[in-house]
């Protein structure tokens, strides 16, 4: 197959118009492939095309095409867009022909003839596309407005006929305007990055595309400006904020061999670093391209939609047809219920319930990404509203996985020397328990040892001036009877017990615990707050288990797993009939991460692995946006049933309105144009947390 080539698209406002692009793209000569992102506005086609061939197949919609990689300068404002002239010629000559009517009369037949100049001016495409597709028996919203419209002229209702043009019009622009809105968070996520970057070459520093750089090549950051690759700092100490990936407005001090993401503001001072991804690789291309991929698959609802719409309007057309031809059989007024018929076509346009969770599903995912919250699809954001039981993993997730000395427990007198020899027995051991008794014996000094050793599972040994010292476990330790009854009789709840001392004799232990995480508390209890269970999977120690869940009350813990018991407690609760979760670090919780009916991952803007193994990950690292995703999803839910309740509620009601006979055209499109607005805007909300 061909290289595919990558497009944007403006204007594409409604899924059977998407259909419709992709159909017409297909038929172009040297086109192999084609993949719409609708959620996106992202085409992706495999074969020999251009821009002009693309923008001709989307004409009947008005779409624009661009390469994905050319910036938008400057958007061309409505009333200065060529293609709305149609519309505002129409708009005149409707004015006109109405301020005529109401002084002339309507049935004078230059009214007729400006209505009539109003329908054909303002409604010439989509009367186009509607005829195509009624010739190929597919009833879409344009077969359904164009016989509308049609019949309504003919019937000698161009008035209505021309108000209908003009206010389907008006409503196609307003759904195209919220739908780009809803996608605003891909635009705004796309513009962060810069276009071009100071790359060093020779002894200079030249401006060069950020697509030109290479892995290895230096770049200078000047203060102000945003960092435009992923690289390490080489020289240099800047605030850099990285709000565009992590969603924290706090800026972060960055200095020599440091991480610094494409996106980034550099707030302070020059940074100049070493290029370690190419400008599709970054942090920031990855996020878009997650955010993207997830607006592209259909939540559980939409799919739902999707199928109900296939049998919706052919529902409608038979409705219609019954409504013109019954009461006409039994003596009713033809020309009364072909109009009636009219209007239950028009208000049939499926238009509010196609967009009724598409643009809820894009808003919702859009907005958490603004705040560093990557959602990869809409059945992940679906899931998280409906989870009742959480399951954490310990380390790295309710810890921040830096262990520390929280106590040391002296048995006899310490002296500077023993201090000592404790700090260099544990200084290059590469154990996080000794990297913790190291920095808790940081003002003590080297001292020379010999014989240094490494016992696996038990601790580190050494001979300090013909004594030889350990470190270690309780059974490292060959002391007598009476000693070990009193070591262990000390103890401290969920805290691991290091001991120190010679070959006999123990002379200090220090008792090291991993910190919970700041805001570990108050997520659990905004958990417990909403009914939703909470248990702990680790690896680690009973007693550390239990210390951990009294003081965070986590309702269950499970220690002392491996990563393939996590994974069947997992599946034990989904038998249970439970929607559960599973938090993890990304890494070792990976199996029950992808068992959980929604994986959230502790990711941090440097874990590419917790990025691609979960289905919701934290950039910034924060499990306070656990439940801000949970909240999130169940708005999201509310709003979807909302939308769907009230676009067929309300052609429900117009609807009715043909049994006392008071549907008329006017209210048709208005009922439907303002279920689409309506519905639109109610997703929009989303946007606001």
């Amino acid at each position: 197959m061909s290289k595919s080539h990558e497009y944007r698209l403006e204007g594409l406002s409604c899924t059977n118009c998407a259909a419709k692009f992709v159909k017409n793209i297909e038929e172009i000569p040297g086109v192999e492939a084609v993949d719409l992102n609708f959620g996106a506005a992202k085409l992706n086609v495999a074969g020999s095309v251009t821009v002009e061939q693309l923008e001709a197949a989307g004409k009947f919609d008005h779409i624009k095409v661009r390469p994905a990689n050319e910036r938008i300068t400057q958007r061309t404002h409505f009333y200065k867009d060529k293609a709305n002239l149609p519309f505002a010629v129409a708009l005149v000559l409707f004015v006109i022909g109405f301020v005529l009517s109401h002084i002339f009369g309507e049935d004078i037949w230059y009214v007729h003839g400006l209505f009539i100049l109003t329908i054909i001016t303002g409604g010439y495409s989509l009367f186009k596309e509607g005829l195509s597709q009624l010739f190929k028996l597919n009833f879409d919203m344009n077969v359904l407005m164009t016989v509308a419209i049609t019949g309504a002229t003919l019937i000698g209702e161009m008035y209505e006929g021309a108000m209908v043009v003009l206010l389907f019009s008006i409503s196609e622009a307003l759904e195209t305007y919220a739908m780009e809105k809803s996608r605003n968070s891909i635009q705004s996520l796309i513009d962060l990055s810069p276009e071009v970057a100071l790359k060093l070459v020779g002894n200079n520093y030249q401006e060069t595309p950020v697509e030109a750089l290479a892995i290895g090549d230096i770049v200078r950051i000047l203060p102000g400006k945003k960092v435009p690759i992923d690289g390490i700092v080489l020289c240099g100490q800047s605030n850099v904020n990285q709000a565009s990936i992590t969603g924290e407005s706090i800026p972060v001090v960055k200095s020599e061999n440091d991480t610094v993401f494409s996106g980034t503001l550099n707030e302070s001072a020059q940074l100049d670093i070493r290029v370690t991804k190419r400008s599709h690789e970054t942090k920031l291309a990855q996020m878009i391209h997650l955010v993207e991929e997830a607006q592209s698959k259909k939540a559980p609802t939409q799919q739902f939609v999707d199928r109900f719409a296939k049998y919706y309007t052919p529902l409608i057309i038979l409705i219609a047809l019954l409504v013109i031809v019954v009461p006409s059989l039994f003596g009713g007024d033809f020309k009364h219920y072909l109009y009636q018929g009219l209007s239950v076509l028009v208000i049939g346009c499926p238009c509010a319930l196609v967009v009724s969770t598409p643009v809820a599903i894009v808003t919702a995912i859009g907005s958490a990404a603004r705040n560093g919250i990557l959602i990869k699809g809409g059945v992940h954001l679906e899931n998280a509203g409906r989870i009742d039981t959480v399951a954490f993993d310990k380390t790295g997730t309710l810890t921040k996985g830096e262990p520390v000395v929280v106590e040391r427990v002296d048995l006899v007198d310490l002296s500077k020397e023993d201090l000592n020899v404790a700090y260099s027995l544990e200084k290059d051991a590469g154990h996080p328990l000794s990297k913790a008794i190291v920095d808790s014996l940081k003002d003590q000094r080297f001292v020379d040892i010999t014989d240094y050793e490494v016992v696996t599972a038990h601790g580190v040994q050494a001979i300090f001036r013909g004594t030889k010292y350990r470190i270690g476990k309780r059974k490292f330790f060959n002391i007598n009877e009476s000693d070990a009854h009193i070591i262990d009789n000390i103890e401290r709840p969920g805290a691991t017990k290091v001991l120190f001392g010679t070959e006999n004799m123990v002379k200090a232990i220090f008792f090291i615990q991993d910190t919970l995480r700041d805001e570990a508390e108050s997520v659990i209890n905004a958990l417990n707050q909403q009914g939703i269970d909470t248990i702990m999977l680790t690896g680690d120690y009973r007693d550390v288990a239990d210390a951990i869940c009294t003081k965070l009350a986590i309702k269950h813990a499970h220690s002392e797993l491996l990563p393939e018991d996590k994974l069947k407690l997992i599946k034990d609760y989904q038998a249970q009939q439970h929607h559960i979760a599973m938090v993890g670090d990304g890494v070792n919780d990976a199996p029950a991460l992808v068992q959980a009916d929604v994986g959230f991952s502790m990711g941090g803007a440097a874990t590419d692995t917790a990025i691609e193994t979960a289905d919701i990950t934290f950039m910034k690292d924060d499990l306070s946006d656990l439940p801000k995703v949970i909240q999130l999803s169940k708005r999201a839910l509310k709003i979807i049933k909302q939308n769907i309740s009230f676009a067929l509620a309300l052609k429900l009601i117009a609807i009715l309105l043909v049994i006392p006979g008071w549907l008329t055209l006017w209210i048709a499109i208005f009922a439907d144009m303002g279920a689409t607005l309506l519905v639109t805007l109610n997703s929009l909300r989303l946007i606001k947390k």
